[in-house]
C-alpha cells in the first residue's frame, strides 16, 4: 500500500502547486487591472465626441467632464437649499432686478430651468400676472417638494413644478417665451442636449437667459468651476444648430452676467 500512498501524496502536492500558481496568475491580472489609469477605467461608455474626460486631473468641484474646453461643475444637491435661501443673497446678488432688466410682461410663460427651491420662480411670478405662468424645472424631486411647500405657504398659484431630466426640461415645443437659468447652466451634465431641447421649447423669437457668476472678476467669491466667462457662454450657446443668437449682455448685477440669447428663425 505504500506505493499507492506516495502516489496520492504526490498528486495532492501537484494539485496544490497548480492551485497556488493559478491564484498567483489571478492576483497578477487583478494588479494589472488596478494599475490602469482612472480615466481608462471610469470613462463613460459613449460615442459622443462633444465631450472630453480628464478623470485623474481636474477641479475637485467639477465632474471631470469637459465641454468645449470648460469643465462641468458638480450639481448642488437639495441639501444645499438653505444656501439658496440665505438672507444675505438679495444684498449680495440683487436678483430682484431681473424682472425689470428682462422687461417681463403680464401673460408671458417663462421656464425657470434648475429652479431649485424656487427663489427665482417666486421673484418672476408676480411680474407675469395676470395670465402668465412660471414653469419651475428641476431634476431633483426633493427640490420640487421644497418648492411646493413654499408656494403653498405663500399662496402663489402661477408656478408649475416640472420634473426634468439631465437631457431635457420636459417642456412642450414652442411653449415658452423665455427660459432663464440662474447659476445653473454651468452644472448641466449634458449642456448641448439640454440647450437643444430648451431651444425647441421656445416660441419664435423667444429668449434664453444665462445668469452666471463672472469668471472675468477674481473678486467674485465663488469657486472657479462655478463661474463662466462671457466669451465661453457665447461659444457654447451660439452654436448654429441650437438656433440661438447672442443679443445682449446686461451688466446690472454685482456678481453675475445676464447673457441674453434669442431664438432665430430657420429662414
Amino acid at each position: 500500500m505504500k506505493p499507492t500512498s506516495k502516489l496520492f501524496r504526490s498528486d495532492t502536492f501537484c494539485f496544490r502547486c497548480y492551485s497556488l500558481a493559478l491564484l498567483v496568475l489571478v492576483g497578477l491580472a487583478n494588479s494589472a487591472s488596478a494599475a490602469e489609469p482612472a480615466a481608462t477605467k471610469q470613462k463613460p461608455d459613449t460615442q459622443d465626441d462633444r465631450y472630453t474626460y480628464r478623470l485623474d486631473e481636474h477641479d475637485p468641484n467639477g465632474i471631470g467632464k469637459f465641454y468645449l474646453g470648460r469643465e462641468i461643475a458638480r450639481v448642488m444637491g437639495y441639501q444645499g437649499a438653505p444656501w439658496l435661501e440665505r438672507t444675505t443673497r438679495e444684498r449680495e446678488e440683487r436678483l430682484s432686478l431681473l424682472p425689470k432688466a428682462l422687461k417681463l410682461q403680464p401673460g408671458m410663460d417663462i421656464a425657470d430651468i434648475g429652479a431649485g427651491s424656487g427663489v427665482i420662480s417666486v421673484i418672476l411670478a408676480e411680474h407675469v400676472t395676470p395670465g402668465g405662468k412660471i414653469y419651475a424645472v428641476d431634476v431633483q424631486q426633493e427640490m420640487l417638494d421644497l418648492l411646493k411647500k413654499k408656494l403653498d405657504k405663500m399662496g402663489v398659484d402661477n408656478v408649475v413644478p416640472v420634473l426634468g431630466t439631465q437631457k431635457s426640461p420636459g417642456l412642450k415645443p414652442e411653449s415658452i417665451d423665455l427660459a432663464i437659468m440662474v447659476d445653473v447652466y454651468h452644472e448641466f451634465e449634458f449642456p448641448y442636449e439640454m440647450m437643444l431641447e430648451i431651444s425647441k421649447a421656445l416660441k419664435p423669437k423667444g429668449r434664453v437667459v444665462l445668469v452666471e457668476y463672472r469668471k472675468e472678476d477674481p473678486t467674485v467669491p465663488i469657486k472657479l468651476v462655478h463661474k463662466m466667462s462671457e466669451a465661453q457662454a457665447k461659444k457654447e450657446v451660439s452654436r448654429p444648430e441650437l438656433n440661438l443668437k447672442w443679443k445682449e449682455t446686461i451688466g446690472l448685477l454685482p456678481r453675475q452676467h445676464i447673457l441674453v440669447f434669442e431664438k432665430t428663425t430657420d429662414e
